[in-house]
């Protein structure tokens, strides 16, 4: 199977409806992300099968869970690495307004060149510690994928988040002891399970908002 025609069945499972220019640059995205990887090792995934499963498809599963909680168009991605979950989600939301934070440069200067090569006018890259990281307007969601725990997520990442909004966590196991370590005034306000075409293993969207 193609990655093209996996990428397909996957948007299909998980009932995604995509049009087919924003099929074609989640597709010139794993080129990209396969072609840096030899030199930069951006990702332990190798293979352009595997990044669609692994990469493309887990980023976009928390896609249908992401719009009811924003009042705003505005997410922060934090510890971008790769672009994981944020390059996804710019490319099937374009109205939504996406920073890439990310403290390594490497990492960094592949996030410019993947804006630049996919016109992602709406994505804007940041080389910054999460902490010393200061926008000029907060944001309605801030995302993670892998970034570090929860408690350390929300701790270092609290004063980019708007009124009423909420962080975003993608995990794999539900990760009880990380829950309890939250900061106080901040508290689970949904789980969700997600099925992730091509991955196996528990996956987690955890939603966190100040109480």
């Amino acid at each position: 199977m193609s990655a093209a025609e996996q990428l397909a069945r996957g948007l299909k499972a998980l009932e995604l409806d995509l049009p087919a220019q924003a099929q074609q640059k989640l597709l010139a995205y794993v080129v990209l992300l396969a072609k840096w990887n030899k030199v930069y090792n951006l990702t332990a995934v190798r293979g352009e099968t595997q990044m669609v499963s692994h990469h493309l498809l887990d980023s976009l599963a928390v896609l249908p869970h992401l719009p009811g909680v924003m009042k705003k168009n505005t997410v922060a991605d934090i510890g971008s690495g790769g672009g994981m979950p944020g390059i996804p989600l710019a490319i099937a939301r374009p109205d939504w307004q996406m920073a890439l934070v990310d403290s390594n440069q490497k990492k960094i200067s592949f996030l410019q060149q993947v804006k630049i090569e996919l016109g992602l006018e709406n994505i804007s890259v940041h080389c910054q510690r999460v902490e010393a990281f200061k926008p000029t307007e907060k944001f309605a969601v801030v995302i993670s994928r892998a970034f570090s725990d929860l408690g350390e997520f929300v701790q270092l990442s609290r004063h980019l988040l708007a009124p009423g909004g909420c962080f975003a966590a993608m995990k794999g196991l539900y990760p009880n002891e990380e829950i309890a370590q939250l900061p106080t005034g901040f508290s689970v306000s949904q789980n969700i399970p997600l099925n992730v075409p091509g991955v196996e293993g528990a996956r987690h969207l955890i939603l966190i908002r100040e109480t």
